[in-house]
């Protein structure tokens, strides 16, 4: 079993009320394999949302409480983010989870580059809240642009 980002498959839950929508991503999805997730809208929060970037750090740094997730006005949802991880860690060891393909860039399920928190579209090095939390768990996280 394979934990994907519900917005590759077509789900609403983007930040703006999109998707992502990844037509072989969701090939895999229909093969019965896989469990949609969306950690930011298992936290609690709503669609649409404020969009958030990590401020002063990666999720390493969030789940460290050396850094936090805001909005660009401010709003503070760190602990909605570290919620939304926790949930998200508790389906993948319940149900074997090997790897995860999360959307990249994402401040909860970006891996590898993460924007820096400026709101300015700059990439830093780094992963999102749940996709570090993942990690950490020793669970392989891909990006939709890893997979091939």
């Amino acid at each position: 079993m394979i934990l994907i980002s519900a917005c590759l498959c077509g789900c609403n839950c983007k930040y703006n009320g999109g998707n992502n929508y990844n037509e072989k991503i969701k090939r895999l999805y229909d093969e019965g394999n896989a469990i949609l997730v969306c950690p930011e809208e298992m936290s609690g929060l709503s669609t649409p949302r404020e969009p958030v970037e990590i401020q002063n750090g990666t999720g390493f740094d969030v789940l460290e409480g050396r850094a936090k997730v805001l909005s660009a006005q401010g709003t503070d949802v760190t602990e909605k983010f570290i919620n939304g991880a926790n949930k998200i860690l508790d389906i993948a060891l319940k149900n074997n989870v090997k790897t995860a393909i999360l959307k990249a860039k994402s401040p909860s399920c970006g891996t590898g580059k993460i924007y820096d928190g400026t709101f300015t579209g700059t990439l830093k090095e780094g992963n999102g809240v749940t996709a570090e939390l993942l990690k950490a768990n020793k669970i392989q996280v891909l990006s939709e642009e890893d997979y091939i």
